[in-house]
């Protein structure tokens, strides 16, 4: 009976380790894509705080665009014009100007995927509150 109780609980040890690096590499995964990780509940306060510090001197006050960057409470940020994956994708690897002569956008790298979720959260917040949908 000792045997086949060691067996079985080290098939269940054995289980959820493979399980755990699984989990792992998704979350590296998720990461290396920009994106949070899994379960991440945006939270539009920091957001706001997060767009004041990173964002707001190009994007402008209320997301209303400046003469360094375009508004991103506007009909071609909406999502579905621009999807929440397309802020992820602008802040890990910058974006070439399209829609605006602002020039291109850099990458920011130190603003984190987390943060991002946040600041999408405000920006959509800002757009629902002007009509956009």
């Amino acid at each position: 009976m000792l045997p086949m109780i060691r067996a079985l609980t080290g098939a269940l040890l054995t289980v959820t380790l493979v399980a755990a690096c699984g989990q792992a590499d998704d979350a590296e995964r998720l990461a290396r894509l920009g994106l949070p990780t899994t379960g991440y509940m945006a939270d539009v306060g920091q957001g706001a705080a997060t767009y004041a510090a990173k964002c707001r001197e190009c994007h402008g006050p209320a997301a209303r665009g400046t003469d360094k960057g375009p508004p991103l409470v506007h009909g071609y940020y909406v999502p579905n014009h621009h999807a929440d994956l397309a802020f992820y994708r602008a802040v890990k690897q910058g974006v070439v100007q399209h829609h605006w002569e602002f020039g291109d956008m850099p990458a920011q790298p130190d603003v984190t995927p987390e943060r991002v979720a946040d600041i999408i959260a405000y920006v959509r917040g800002l757009q629902q509150k002007q009509g956009f949908r």
